[in-house]
């Protein structure tokens, strides 16, 4: 089962509403307590004013009216005097204390709840000021509720003011999430820390280390993968030229012609392997754009690529060829050129035809256009073809499955976009590159 997680946001918030819940709580019951204390004082000291007021005026007996009904508010203090001798007063009041020697405060319970008397006996009579104590307990209620108001009326405005500024406080959390969201998946620079609070430099240092160490390891793999790659041109190219010779004497033999292919099909895979290792790496960091006609690119990998075009028969050339000025990578152009090309003769069948079109666009932008009346490649597995060593038509033709990949990422090198569709003339695959005529060494990724 899944554990549910609740963002700090969220967490915050809900802690700093318990906790102001709390408080209030705590605010109200110590409020009470401290009035409770404070009216008991004054109210004992009023009380013994009356009995010694009482004494000094030297009443004869009286006696409070209670009405004992539960329902009935009772008067806050009830003078009584009685003589010693009165005890049916003292049978029919219960308010009445029996008598006592000294003077004090005395509590006894009656039917209409605990009562809080204090008590003057003189030498032949007995005053006493009487109180219940629920009285008591309301006033300091009502006066711990007045005290306490205001801070339940300001509550909500204090929990919208608190809930902004634990938005505000967590906001670089949202800036740091966004900034690495927006990052290219090769983009290892280090975050800049000095829009971030102190509490979020140790995760940023240690996020930078991070990058430093992925950033080590891949060009460590990239080296490798462009070394074991050069070093083995050379034998792989010497084994090829005794295989030719051999296949030359014994044509007819079946064993030197599957080695033969299988030789092309490594010799193959090595030179694609330089290219990517090429564009994976940061050779190209010191290379700056430069001025060029992107026609002559075009017509220039024609040209490397017409003899195998020839081998199989297949009508290669220029449809639509409006002269395009750029200023871009001239090298990453041209591979990108020509692996499309060298793609499309691959999988061309004998007689075939493909035509390339050079030409311009709005917005500042031209387009590269190469169609064949190959196969092509259902709509379905597009983006599968983008993948490192994903072959469509593996049976037909010799090859390594990273021509495409290589494309994609000479296209982003350029700032360019690609889009692959059938070719409504030709019936196989189009592909359309379309690149800015101008590139800002800014906006270069490498």
């Amino acid at each position: 089962m899944k554990k549910s997680r609740s963002s700090l946001n969220t967490r915050l918030i809900v802690m700093t509403s318990l906790l102001s819940v709390v408080m209030a709580c705590v605010l109200m019951f110590s409020t009470y307590q401290i009035a409770l204390k404070e009216l008991t004082h004054i109210l004992d000291a009023q009380m013994q004013f009356l009995a010694s007021r009482a004494t000094t005026l030297q009443l004869k007996d009286t006696h409070s009216k209670l009405n004992l009904s539960p329902n009935q508010d009772q008067e806050e203090l009830f003078i009584d005097i009685w003589a010693y001798d009165d005890i049916e007063a003292l049978n029919k009041n219960q308010l009445l204390v029996p008598k006592v020697k000294t003077a004090g405060f005395y509590q006894h319970d009656t039917e209409t709840g605990t009562w809080y008397t204090y008590v003057l006996p003189s030498q032949d009579r007995q005053i006493q000021i009487s109180q219940h104590q629920s009285v008591r307990e309301v006033l300091a209620l009502e006066l711990a509720g007045s005290m306490v108001l205001p801070f339940l009326l300001i509550m909500p405005l204090a929990m919208l003011i608190i809930v902004y500024i634990i938005k505000r406080s967590l906001k670089p959390f949202d800036v740091l999430k966004t900034e690495l969201a927006q990052r290219d998946s090769n983009e290892l620079t280090h975050v800049t820390d000095e829009q971030y609070p102190l509490e979020l430099l140790p995760a940023i240092h240690e996020i930078n280390y991070l990058f430093d160490r992925i950033s080590k390891t891949q060009q460590e793999q990239k080296q490798f993968v462009a070394d074991a790659a050069h070093e083995l041109r050379t034998p792989i190219t010497a084994l090829n030229l005794q295989t030719k010779i051999l296949l030359r004497d014994f044509p007819d033999n079946v064993a030197l012609i599957n080695l033969s292919k299988g030789l092309a099909r490594i010799q193959h895979l090595v030179s694609q392997l330089l290219s990517l290792a090429k564009q994976d790496t940061s050779l190209h960091a010191l290379e700056q754009p430069k001025r060029f006609v992107l026609n002559d690119v075009a017509l220039n990998c024609v040209e490397q690529l017409m003899n195998l075009a020839m081998e199989k028969d297949i009508d290669l050339g220029f449809v639509r060829n409006e002269e395009v000025k750029i200023q871009s990578f001239e090298p990453t152009l041209h591979s990108i050129i020509y692996n499309l090309i060298d793609n499309a003769i691959k999988y061309t069948p004998v007689s075939g035809v493909i035509n390339i079109s050079v030409y311009p666009l709005q917005h500042n932008k031209c387009a590269v256009c190469i169609e064949d009346s190959g196969p092509g490649i259902p709509k379905e597995q597009y983006e599968e073809v983008l993948k490192r060593f994903y072959r469509v038509h593996h049976h037909l033709e010799v090859g390594s499955g990273l021509g495409l990949s290589i494309v994609q990422k000479a296209i982003q090198r350029v700032g360019g976009e690609f889009e692959l569709a059938r070719s409504e003339e030709l019936g196989g695959l189009k592909v359309i590159v379309m690149i800015p005529f101008m590139l800002n060494t800014v906006e270069v990724k490498t």
